[in-house]
């Protein structure tokens, strides 16, 4: 029996010098992708270009805060993460970081005091960054963002997520590999891949969890890459199942809906937003054209057809129904004509870049519904873009309809015309009505 307990003893000792070791032992940060002259100089505008590319405003501005002085809470199944204040200030922002510094946070996800970040900073992506660009940014933030004092509120998880130790332990079974690896043999394409995958982190948002909590695919080599994840209660849609808009749509939508947030089908919603108004409206005609022709070329039954299938031109059932107008008609064909028809009329086709279409809509035959859920309570708004300045809105309705109204107008919409996604309920309303009252 000694013994027996000599040796758990041992064993315990073992354990607890190996825990130890693997909380304090030094990270180790990865290096530059590729070797760049002692004398580069960053290119005019590279700075500026390489943040809209990355999108770093979106998550390190707070509503009604200074630009990139942080705060802004990120939601996640963890709970709110705060994000950071990136301006030079040297006490609340990151004056005193060192290029290395800074490329560790890119690609490793460490801080300037060595603490691990947690994955809301999407450094699983950056990670593919190219060195120019990690350069640029780099220049930009230290050189021509202005400081700005704010120290944010602190990150405070619940116990276990709040032992940021674990996080070391997440990154060895969570990051792919360091570096953008070309996947095709055509320059558009490679440069697309480069965008979706690296700085755009699309996938962070288009792309499900694993097990870990880790985005399950990287690259479009993985099946389950951007088919579709979760970000802040809204649902990020699969793009490459063959109703998907990439798929489905013509390249010039596409990319027109990237550059604006609108098109002759869709408008963005939820996050979305911000992607298009601090990020995608800024990116040259070469690069969104790349980015349009990668999403078309990886879809999971092949490339897009060049030309989109055609729309059947004979009334269907939904449609005759509304147009009947009969007075004894279902409720929620009720309450579609009485709150939706003048914008998105008895076809569910709406009007060129000004009310979406609800028929085929991604966000209408979302799994969940939650989305729809919360445009019909609370509004919806497109970005204003230098294209399309004028900023679209659709009134909310939780004021005038019951959680049952809404269920049932919701139910009539998700299996109207060419719909057909899963009947939502009541309860469903109201946990989200719930929820906007409690975050006002």
């Amino acid at each position: 029996m000694y013994t027996f307990l000599r040796i758990l003893a041992a064993l315990v000792l073992v354990g607890v010098l190996a825990l130890v070791a693997f909380i304090f032992w030094p990270v180790q940060t990865t290096s530059p992708h590729t070797d760049l002259p002692a004398d580069y100089q960053v290119p005019e505008g590279a700075g500026e270009y390489a943040m809209q590319l990355a999108d770093c405003a979106a998550c390190h501005t707070a509503e009604d805060g200074e630009r990139f002085a942080g705060g802004r809470a990120i939601e996640s199944p963890m709970g709110a993460i705060y994000s950071s204040n990136i301006t030079p200030d040297p006490e609340t922002g990151i004056g005193n970081v060192t290029l290395d510094q800074f490329r560790a946070a890119l690609y490793d996800g460490i801080g300037k005091d060595g603490a691990h970040l947690y994955p809301a900073m999407p450094f699983a992506n950056y990670r593919k960054l190219s060195e120019p660009d990690v350069r640029a940014l780099y220049a930009y933030f230290m050189d021509e963002v202005p400081a700005v004092r704010n120290a944010v509120t602190k990150t405070n998880l619940s116990f276990p997520f709040n032992q940021r130790w674990g996080i070391r332990a997440w990154k060895w079974v969570a990051l792919d590999k360091a570096g953008f690896t070309p996947e095709f043999d055509d320059a558009q394409l490679n440069r697309g891949a480069y965008l979706v995958e690296g700085p755009g982190h699309c996938g962070a948002c288009h792309s499900p969890r694993n097990v870990f909590i880790a985005q399950a695919g990287y690259t479009a080599a993985d099946d389950r890459f951007m088919t579709g994840g979760e970000i802040g209660g809204w649902h990020a849609p699969d793009m490459r199942e063959p109703n998907s808009a990439p798929q489905k749509w013509a390249a010039d939508q596409l990319a027109h809906w990237l550059r604006t947030g609108r098109n002759n089908h869709a408008g963005v919603s939820g996050e979305m937003q911000l992607v298009v108004g601090e990020s995608l409206q800024y990116l040259s005609d070469e690069d969104v054209g790349a980015m349009v022709a990668y999403l078309r070329h990886i879809g999971r039954d092949g490339p897009a057809p060049e030309t989109p299938p055609a729309r059947p031109e004979t009334p269907g059932e939904t449609e005759a129904l509304l147009a009947s107008a009969d007075p004894g008609m279902e409720l929620g064909a009720l309450l579609y004509l009485d709150n939706c028809n003048a914008c998105h009329f008895v076809d569910g086709l709406g009007a060129n870049e000004i009310f979406p279409e609800l028929d085929g809509n991604s966000l209408v035959n979302a799994p969940g519904g939650t989305g729809l859920i919360h445009i019909i309570l609370h509004g919806a708004e497109m970005p204003s873009t230098e294209l399309r300045p004028m900023r679209l809105r659709m009134p909310g309705f939780a004021k005038r309809l019951s959680d049952d109204e809404v269920a049932t107008l919701a139910n009539f919409v998700r299996s109207g015309w060419s719909n057909s996604a899963a009947a939502i309920d009541a309860d469903a309303v109201a946990a989200l009505r719930e929820r906007r009252a409690e975050a006002d």
